[in-house]
């Protein structure tokens, strides 16, 4: 009976060890198969991406080719007509090109700039010509005096539809020289302020579905050169900025808020004084206006000025550093073409607005 019974209870263990292992085994090969599953799946999903991309990659760049190649009278452009533009640093240089021409374009133009005589000035060669345009004395440095005057603009003159962050300053010294206070106040000006003046007018453009922000960048927003370590750096930060917020508008939808960045070589106004390009002509402030409004008008993206620079300046990734180098010094000429730029005045009178590279 003892050995039965003994018996018995190992017959009982030994099947449910079996079971035991039985069961584990199947859990793995159902744990293998998920996983197996899931690489396929991933694999399927990753190939399908590829093929979209493809496909998006013939479409994309035939688009691009074909448009580079239409002459402009054959590319659609849209109206600007009572379209309420605000324009930052609008009072001098380019900024004052892009009042005149957007007002001849029939646009609600408002201005904003730091000095007031400017304004004045800028308001009268309007009113000439029978324009009539918004002006307010905005320090864009100061937050508080961004939000104060975009309510006002709001109540007084509407919605803004288009954008243009356009003010810029530069200190003009070598890295040691420059002062802090210009340093915080390059930072403030070139690019808290695309930050703040955003802020402000981004949330009415979701709620109406539609708007566009521009961003006055640099071609020193993606090369480095002499006496700029301030100006670079927030053409670097503004580049940043703008393509980081492209990417939140399109990851939620909101492909109706368009963005466009122009990045120009040296302009030919006060703020780069004593600049002497050596290879190239300096940009005149008409035609950057010129072609910022155009870039509007057709919802690009991305514009350089010159053209070709957008596929020249980011070889500097694929080649040597020393290379590089060589090529910024002893080609473009860089350094040599900034060494005569003349130290900003910083005053609180001073018209602030983008002029260069």
């Amino acid at each position: 009976m003892y050995n039965f019974l003994g018996s018995s209870v190992s017959e009982l263990q030994l099947n449910h060890m079996n079971l035991t292992v039985f069961d584990r085994l199947i859990d793995l090969t159902m744990s293998f198969v998920g996983y197996c599953k899931k690489l396929f799946l991933s694999a399927m999903a990753s190939i399908w991406d590829l093929i979209v991309i493809g496909a998006l990659s013939v479409i994309y760049i035939g688009e691009s080719i074909a448009l580079t190649f239409t002459p402009t009278f054959l590319r659609s452009q849209k109206s600007l007509r009572n379209k309420i533009i605000l324009l930052t640093g609008g009072a001098g240089g380019v900024g004052q090109e892009l009042t005149l021409r957007l007002a001849r374009l029939k646009a609600k133009v408002v201005v904003w700039d730091i000095n007031e005589k400017a304004l004045e000035k800028v308001q009268e060669k309007c009113a000439k010509e029978g324009y009539k345009i918004y002006t307010y004395a905005v320090d864009i440095s100061d937050r508080q005096n961004v939000y104060k005057n975009a309510d006002l603009v709001k109540s007084e003159v509407g919605h803004v539809d288009i954008l243009i962050n356009n003010a810029g300053i530069v200190c003009g010294n070598t890295f040691l020289d420059i002062p802090d206070h210009m340093i915080e106040k390059t930072y403030q000006v070139n690019i808290l302020s695309h930050y703040w003046t955003t802020k402000a007018f981004l949330s009415d453009m979701l709620k109406n579905g539609r708007g566009h922000i521009v961003t006055m960048g640099s071609l020193t927003g993606l090369l480095g050169t002499y006496k700029c370590t301030d100006y670079s750096g927030t053409k670097h930060a503004a580049m940043g900025f703008h393509e980081s917020l492209m990417a939140e508008l399109k990851t939620h939808g909101h492909d109706n808020i368009n963005m466009t960045i122009v990045c120009p070589y040296f302009i030919n106004t006060g703020m780069f004084s004593g600049c002497k390009p050596r290879n190239f002509p300096m940009l005149e402030p008409k035609d950057v206006a010129k072609r910022l409004i155009t870039a509007v008008r057709r919802e690009e993206v991305y514009v350089t000025m010159p053209g070709w620079a957008r596929f020249i300046l980011p070889m500097k990734n694929f080649i040597p550093a020393k290379l590089a180098w060589a090529l910024s010094y002893r080609l473009i000429k860089g350094p040599q073409s900034m060494m005569g730029l003349r130290p900003f005045q910083d005053s609180s009178s001073s018209t602030v607005e983008v002029a260069a590279a």
